[in-house]
């Protein structure tokens, strides 16, 4: 029987494993250091020939834990034996107490509702009617729908078999060829690794100690950045081939007016909200615009100019209200002078540099209890409030333009779109926002956010009438399902760790990466080639808890900051689902393709956008301040 090449592959792969470490291996000289790194070319071996990867390094972990113990006292093997029981109690415990893993079954479960009570179809008909007029409307529907649903699960199987079974089918019988619609349905349902609220980034800030919430602000500006790139391709090919992106047919922009929209519009008004507000106050209104119709679209046509009127009053609350200054009488205000009338409340003189100007107004008054106590009964002087920076006003004009423009383009046909979107576009969006604004402006922890988003999962699907038993059972299995192999793949990762050390692993690559006189620049591009060599026959969770409790203790040697190396690894590790022959996104889309699509063409596809995001990264390592920007501005 002739064998696939990707079996072929994973041989030689595995073949080129052991060669290296029969041939690496200073046998004469071997050290517990060197046993170390075997035990991690074994890991390797081991995991590409299909052993279940958590349980992998927990066996590896406590068989080599057991023998560094052993080698250190050869005499005392039953105390090896108790020493590596502890130090598995010990893993998993730490493990158990990590608050940063209880974010995740909370935003998988989040992910598997939307996904389960199929809220993305609506998503996908409303962004489709919304861009016919762009080049590559429909392939630039599917990266939108791919980013938001991205955003709301994280999970690049689930995006890119959703949208392979949803958009596919549409794209082929809508004329765009094979390549095109495999390349945007992978590269798209990819978006999930880096966009917020990425699985991966959380197991990298808890692998590695770095703040998930930077993380999170770090990765928005280069993830929506990347699907902006590849929509910018998109319009871009399909503008120089229309062949491989054929326009929207004008019959299929149509879209079929309610009997209330065509009364009006027979009337005379082109524009939907002069024909809505002037009718709404008539007293002999048309007899085929119901009062019903009237009061629903009326609010739905008013809902932009409302929201953007609340959220311009709630930015000029914030900007124009001053500091609250407690008045505090003088008597009772610390000095820094040593006058002898003051009571006895003046400091003593200080010998250490003046503070900054204002430093005063920090300080804790801690005098006696009485004086206390008079003090905080203070009344606040509440200035006026401040004037609104230029800022907020050149705010307020871009605002209203657009509300203008929106007002002025809203036809009958513009507002059934609009309805459309408010059905199914603006609610996830909505609940995205307020997940990661949560999180970004400091308002809740990830854990919290995520039980939020969980909740507001729940609530969609509640309201689309799709929450039954049924998807809440498979909810739950699936977020369970996963939940347990990544706590599973952290205590095999911990334990792992621990031999790792002990045998002295560590310290050897170290004392080999510093022995090579690498620059920073030289150092970073090693370790991403190794990241993405790597990517091909392993899973994303497998590089970040096994490789990274390696590479970052490195990070301090060449003054590379943490965070940016993790937006920089969640990129590679994006790219490295995308190329071939090990890209995980074509698999997973071939096993829902249309018989005729075969593996070749959709490898094919994703070439382009494979280089796209090879200039993302050489962009973010060119210009830190994209995925560092942001961070900088809220935690900083």
């Amino acid at each position: 029987m002739k064998l696939p090449k990707a079996i072929w592959f994973g041989f030689g792969c595995i073949g080129l494993v052991i060669a290296m470490i029969a041939f690496l291996t200073p046998w004469g000289t071997l050290t517990t250091g060197h046993i170390g790194l075997i035990m991690l070319a074994l890991i390797v071996v081991m995991i590409m020939l299909g052993f279940p990867t958590a349980f992998t390094l927990m066996g590896m972990g406590v068989i080599f834990t057991f023998l560094a113990y052993y080698m250190q006292a050869p005499d005392f093997a039953g105390r090896a034996i108790g020493q590596t029981l502890s130090l598995m109690v010990q893993r998993t415990y730490a493990t158990m107490n990590n608050d940063a893993l209880i974010s995740i079954p909370l935003f998988v479960f989040m992910g598997y509702l939307v996904e389960r009570a199929n809220l993305i179809e609506k998503l996908f008909q409303s962004l489709h009617l919304a861009l016919a007029r762009l080049p590559g409307s429909l392939a630039i529907a599917t990266l939108a729908t791919c980013a938001i649903f991205a955003t709301a699960t994280g999970i690049v199987g689930a995006v890119v078999t959703l949208m392979g079974l949803l958009a596919m089918p549409t794209m082929l019988k809508a004329g765009y060829s094979v390549r095109l619609t495999a390349g945007v349905i992978t590269a798209g349902g990819c978006l999930g690794i880096l966009i917020p609220p990425s699985v991966l980034l959380i197991v990298y800030g808890a692998t590695t100690g770095t703040s998930v919430v930077q993380l999170y602000a770090g990765a928005l500006i280069p993830g929506v950045g990347l699907a902006l790139l590849y929509a910018i391709y998109v319009m871009i090919v399909a503008k120089i081939w229309p062949d491989l992106a054929p326009p929207l047919p004008e019959k299929d922009r149509l879209i079929p007016l309610p009997a209330g929209s065509k009364a009006l519009e027979s009337q005379g008004f082109k524009l939907a909200a002069t024909g809505l507000l002037s009718n709404f106050f008539k007293s002999n209104r048309n007899p085929a615009v119901s009062r019903q119709y009237m009061n629903r679209n009326v609010l739905l046509v008013m809902l932009p100019l409302l929201v953007t009127v609340l959220l311009t009053l709630i930015i000029y609350r914030v900007v124009t209200t001053p500091e609250v200054v407690y008045d505090i009488p003088a008597e009772l205000r610390l000095s820094n002078n040593t006058n002898a009338d003051s009571g006895g409340l003046a400091e003593p003189p200080s010998e250490s540099a003046p503070e900054p100007l204002g430093a005063e107004a920090k300080k804790t008054v801690t005098t006696s209890a009485p004086v206390a106590e008079a003090a905080a009964k203070a009344p606040p002087t509440q200035p006026d409030r401040l004037t609104a920076p230029a800022g907020f006003w050149i705010y307020v004009a871009i605002a209203a333009l657009i509300m203008a423009i929106f007002y002025m383009t809203l036809t009958w046909a513009r507002l059934e779109i609009f309805r459309l979107l408010a059905q199914s576009f603006f609610p996830l969006t909505v609940l995205i926002a307020a997940v990661l604004g949560s999180i970004g402006f400091g308002l809740a922890t990830p854990s919290e956010a995520a039980a939020m988003g969980a909740l507001g999962g729940a609530l969609l699907a509640l309201a689309y009438r799709r929450l039954t038993f049924p998807v809440i059972k498979d909810s739950v299995f699936l977020t369970a399902k996963t939940s347990a192999m990544v706590c599973w793949l952290f205590v095999g990762s911990s334990i792992f760790s621990a031999a790792f050390a002990l045998l002295g692993g560590q310290q050897v690559i170290e004392k080999w990466v510093l022995s090579l006189g690498l620059t920073p620049v030289e150092f970073m591009l090693l370790a991403q080639i190794l990241i993405f060599l790597l990517g091909w026959p392993l899973e994303w969770t497998e590089i970040i808890v096994i490789f990274m409790p390696i590479f970052v203790p490195l990070l301090s040697q060449f003054g590379i900051d943490p965070l940016f190396f993790g937006l920089l690894v969640a990129l590679n590790l994006q790219t490295a689902f995308l190329s071939p022959p090990v890209a995980m996104a074509a698999f997973y889309l071939k096993g829902v393709s249309p018989p005729h699509v075969t593996l070749n063409q959709i490898f094919l596809g994703m070439m382009p956008f494979m280089g796209i995001q090879i200039l993302a990264i050489f962009l973010l390592y060119m210009f830190p301040s994209i995925g560092l920007w942001l961070p900088g501005v809220l935690y900083k």
